[in-house]
């Protein structure tokens, strides 16, 4: 694999690309879910085993996309393949968009988890912890595609070890008195299955990685699959392992109320009060990994896009297998969004552009599921695989629903804001596409030179 400049680069292997699908799907929110989910009694567990399966159909179908269009950029190149450039261009920026505005909010939350180990800081040591978080990840990105698996592997497993050994030993504390009952107070168990999976549903978002990085992944046409599915399938055993252990080891009432649930149950097993600290702890290096994948994640939407003429060029240029300018924008813009959060003083902006990340993240989803469900029904059996129509009906469908579930757990505000952020860049769509005729034209006229010159020296 050789870059735009000429350079050799390594690519990932089944092991790391199966680390950047678990470590962008567990971030820093799986430290607070058990609690998030408790006022809705056990039926949560429940609505996990659901958005599991919805998440592994997606995850299978990137898989068959990914077989016959092994390309960096996923969700994008299945969008434009199947719809045209329009659908392949709202597919990249609103992608795009979601990943530096979710950096840009990982990093706000790391920095609450860094002052349970050391304190209440100051708004200027707040804003250096937090942009040493984004930049720290960048520059591992900027080194190159080694550095990328590397940081990927060793904060994967030093965030799913200590977690899965919680979720593993809190099993042997279980009590089953300690379990709320299995719906809320009206006893209305649908009513309390939707409301839980609302709160879950983003807790799957990443199943998408290995796609999006399928150019820079060894033999994607097999392993982009196999990741996909794996890092979902280890998310969510922790997911549900964890969120079961601490169900069963803090009693309800307090579950309820807590801020720190895997704290308080490491708390009940071993006694004392340390247990705070090691949970932070993890929660930082599971953020960290989560913005060192999602760095990556930010520019590689653009990347294809740019080469397709969709996306500035500046994007589609690569040095040690990563995209550096668009590592860099996204840098820039998460740095500009959190200073904003720390120094403005203006309420709800912050939140406002979080929203918009939440309906961001369905629209790639959403386009490519509907691309496969569009390549079966037309019979283009060269883009989908043969003899299993009615499996790849299915999944692709399921797919299709849980990213339409995905739309729907995001909640008015977030369906508001994000359909506006997303035809903002119908402008931007508008001056790229109004540009490539001139490129296009100004491409030939330079191929056409040297040959004219080349008879103008014969006749001489």
């Amino acid at each position: 694999m050789h870059d735009t400049d000429g350079t050799h680069t390594r690519r990932f292997g089944l092991p790391t690309a199966t680390a950047l699908v678990m470590g962008n799907i567990i971030g820093g929110g799986i430290f607070l879910l058990p609690a998030s989910v408790a006022p809705f009694g056990t039926v949560s567990l429940l609505a996990f085993g659901v958005l599991t399966i919805g998440a592994i159909a997606l995850a299978l179908v990137f898989g068959r996309l990914a077989q016959r269009h092994p390309r960096t950029g996923g969700p994008y190149v299945y969008a434009r393949e199947a719809f045209g450039d329009f659908a392949g261009f709202l597919s990249a920026w609103s992608f795009w968009t979601m990943t530096w505005v979710s950096n840009a909010a990982l990093a706000v939350a790391g920095v609450g988890y860094l002052h349970v180990m050391t304190g209440k800081g100051s708004m200027a040591g707040d804003l250096a912890m937090a942009l040493a978080m984004l930049w720290l990840p960048a520059l591992a990105n900027l080194a190159g595609t080694r550095w990328v698996g590397a940081v990927q592997m060793i904060s994967t497993v030093m965030k799913f070890v200590p977690l899965l050994f919680v979720a593993v030993v809190g099993l042997f504390f279980f009590d089953p008195d300690n379990l709320g009952s299995f719906t809320t107070a009206d006893g209305n168990w649908t009513g309390g299955l939707t409301a839980s999976a609302a709160i879950l549903l983003y807790s799957y978002v990443g199943v998408e990685s290995a796609a999006m990085s399928a150019g820079e992944v060894r033999d994607p046409e097999r392993n982009v699959g196999r990741a996909s599915v794996l890092g979902t399938v280890g998310a969510a055993l922790v997911y549900l392992l964890g969120t079961v252990s601490v169900f069963g080891t803090v009693r309800h009432d307090k579950l309820v109320e807590s801020t720190a649930p895997f704290s308080d149950a490491v708390d009940v097993m071993f006694g004392g009060h340390w247990g705070g600290m090691l949970i932070a702890a993890c929660a930082v290096i599971s953020i960290v990994g989560a913005l060192n994948g999602w760095t990556l994640m930010s520019a590689q939407a653009p990347y294809a896009a740019a080469k397709d003429g969709l996306f500035p060029a500046a994007f589609g240029k690569k040095k040690r297998g990563v995209p550096t300018f668009g590592v860099l924008a996204a840098a820039v813009l998460a740095t500009g969004l959190t200073v904003v959060n720390y120094t403005s003083g203006v309420g709800g902006v912050f939140e406002i552009l979080v929203l918009i990340t939440t309906f961001s993240a369905t629209v790639p989803y959403l386009l490519a599921a509907a691309a496969q469900v569009y390549f079966l029904l037309t019979g283009r059996r060269d883009k989908v695989r043969t003899g299993r129509f009615v499996r790849d009906m299915v999944l692709a469908l399921g797919a299709f629903a849980f990213s339409f579930w995905l739309v729907a757990g995001a909640g008015y505000a977030a369906v508001y804001q994000g359909v506006l952020f997303l035809f903002a860049g119908i402008l931007v769509y508008v001056w790229l596409t109004a540009r490539r005729p001139a490129a296009e034209a100004q491409a030939p006229a330079a191929e056409q030179a040297e040959p004219v010159q080349e008879e103008a020296a014969v006749t001489r």
